[in-house]
């Protein structure tokens, strides 16, 4: 109830004085009300504690029925009609349980030809005492631009003058009726200037629209286009007692990427209300691309619109409750059961299931995301299209509804700290050497190449290069020799001995290309490996994947760019370094000793409505 306005007051000061135009609602007591409370007590009981206390909590409140009273007209207009001084600045003011904000603005009159001539307009709202901080800015912000609004007007047409000249009017037409017949009320005058006044109109246009869905769209004059959100009364349309305020939508817009999609909450028809006519054109440049499967950099380039225009337009709608913020929908996107879905057997959403689905149950249907599952495992191949295409549009009416949620994965690193590596960190810091293990199995084996293979397949960490062997032991190069000669042999040949030769001398100088480059990938990994702490480089050294020297530069980069802090999903990395989810995946799980993942949202869409 707090986010609602208690009234919304019009004030004018002039050089001929001030005056209350006109407040909306008016009809708040009758006078039944009025002459019951004067004839509730009599003035020579004794009184109680208890009725003292309520007696004085109702002396204090001045909301009734949600509705400001207790306000004489003459003490609004002298409370509101500030000092030039206090002009064009937030004004603010609490009396009892009710705060009235608005925005003081000065303009000269049209129609007078004196440069000293003013006037004075303040549209005040009357608010509970104990809004939010935001809830108050969003009315100055609308008072403001009202205030800005009857300037342009006033400036252009004089309609501020013509306005103010017949409401006044009506008052004193109003007031000399009341002297002659007491039975007319002073009530009459606002009925008389509700009808006559297409301010006052306006006014009372805002106030509803302000009470019922927070969204405004009205003209002022038929000329100025005015366009306002109250986005704490326009969320709670789409889920009922949750509070976003500006600031929490402010973050999600910051933290757009464009990788993100956007999925519409309303109807094509209803978008053009949120938009002044200047900014309608290209939001529907944006609409007619619009997709839920294309990420806002696709719905750029196809609408031929710079990203950031995307954003803007992407934030406009998000701000005014006609869209939210996704990931793209595809095969891979994990949901599950929002924890405060409203989901119960009276629930309104059942039927409106029903109705958009005919013959499937939302219950049913729900069921299968009660544990996080992908769509692609609820979809097979041997399914039609058609029924692919159903399943993908009921999950996203169930987005739309806030009915699912969608769960990314995330990846932190922790390494294993239990000091069992020490010995093999301190060996491979200290340098190769030789190793008579890793030695004996390169002699036993006739050809050198399985050896380096089965070195490299082995979970146990690479301390020595194999080109120690090869460097040290010249038996290994005359039986691999004598190998390859034999086959040679065996092949007809012009000159036996050259071709003996020339293989010899090939058989070496590939020997010798291997023997560089393990030099080369050991050096690599040595200083891929520095840039870890002594004992996360002990943890991350006996993974088998980082005697890999592609393997362990991909993951080195991924942990110097911070995405291995548990603050960047999957989707992030995937995007910004251009990978594979494939390829990422199985980075992880080469890794997994020092790398755990988990599931949760995505924190920045999540806060749109995790704010209650």
């Amino acid at each position: 109830m707090e986010v609602n306005p208690l009234s919304i007051i019009i004030v004018k000061s002039d050089s001929k004085g001030d005056r209350l135009l006109f407040r909306y609602p008016y009809k708040v007591e009758t006078q039944n009300d009025i002459s019951s409370e004067s004839k509730r007590r009599n003035p020579y009981s004794i009184l109680i504690n208890d009725d003292v206390l309520q007696n004085a909590q109702q002396q204090t409140s001045n909301i009734h029925n949600g509705q400001l009273s207790g306000f004489p007209d003459e003490v609004l207009s002298t409370l509101f009609a500030v000092k030039s001084e206090l002009c064009n600045r937030k004004f603010e003011l609490k009396v009892n349980d009710v705060r009235f904000v608005g925005h003081p603005t000065l303009m000269q009159a049209k129609e007078s030809k004196e440069d000293t001539s003013f006037i004075l307009i303040n549209i005040v709202f009357a608010l509970y005492a104990q809004a939010s901080y935001s809830i108050v800015t969003c009315y100055y912000e609308l008072s403001k631009k009202l205030g800005y609004a009857l300037v342009h007007e006033e400036n252009r047409v004089g309609y501020l003058s013509e306005e103010m000249n017949l409401m006044v009017k009506t008052h004193d037409e109003i007031a000399a009726v009341i002297e002659q017949d007491r039975g007319k009320s002073e009530l009459e005058a606002f009925d008389l200037v509700l009808e006559r006044s297409t301010l006052a109109q306006c006014l009372k246009s805002i106030y509803h629209d302000l009470c019922t869905t927070g969204l405004l769209n009205i003209t002022i004059n038929q000329f100025v286009t005015l366009c306002f959100c109250l986005p704490q009364k326009a969320h709670q349309f789409h889920k009922k007692g949750v509070i976003v305020e500006p600031e929490t939508i402010d973050r999600c817009l910051h933290s757009l990427k464009p990788y993100h999609g956007m999925l519409l909450l309303v109807n094509f028809a209803e978008l053009l209300d949120c938009v002044p006519p200047s900014g309608a054109l290209m939001l529907l440049k944006l609409i007619e691309v619009y997709n839920p499967l294309k990420s806002l950099q696709n719905m750029a380039s196809d609408a031929d619109l710079p990203i950031d225009h995307v954003y803007e337009l992407v934030g406009h709608l998000v701000y005014w409750a006609k869209a939210t913020i996704i990931y793209p929908l595809c095969e891979t996107n994990v949901y599950v059961i929002a924890p405060d879905a409203p989901l119960y057997t009276n629930s309104p959403l059942v039927e409106k299931f029903s109705t958009e689905f005919p013959g499937m149950s939302l219950f049913e249907v729900i069921s299968d995301f009660s544990l996080p599952t992908s769509i692609g495992h609820l979809t097979t191949p041997l399914q039609q299209p058609a029924r692919q295409g159903i399943l993908a549009q009921m999950v996203l009416w169930m987005l739309q509804h806030h009915l699912l949620m969608q769960l990314h994965t995330y990846v932190q690193f922790m390494p294993n700290d239990h000091g069992e590596c020490d010995e093999i960190s301190t060996e491979y810091e200290l340098g190769p050497t030789v190793d008579e293990n890793h030695s004996e199995m390169s002699l036993d084996n006739d050809d050198d190449i399985n050896a380096s293979s089965l070195l490299s397949m082995s979970s146990q960490p690479l301390p020595v290069p194999n080109t120690s062997h090869r460097s040290n032991t010249e038996d290994q190069f005359s039986a691999a020799d004598s190998t390859v000669s034999d086959n040679i042999v065996a092949q007809p040949s012009s000159s036996h001995k050259s071709n003996f030769s020339m293989t010899q001398s090939a058989s070496l100088s590939s020997d010798n290309c291997d023997s560089l480059a393990s030099v080369e990938d050991e050096d690599k990994i040595k200083e891929l490996l520095n840039v870890f702490q002594e004992q996360d480089r002990a943890a991350v050294r006996r993974i088998p994947a980082a005697s890999n020297p592609e393997d362990l530069a991909l993951m080195v980069k991924l942990w110097q760019a911070g995405y291995f802090k548990g603050e960047h999903h999957l989707e992030e990395i995937m995007y910004f370094e251009n990978l594979r989810r494939s390829q990422l995946l199985q980075l992880l799980d080469k890794f997994r000793d020092v790398l755990i993942i988990y599931e949760t949202e995505d924190p920045a869409i999540a806060s749109l409505y995790s704010q209650s």
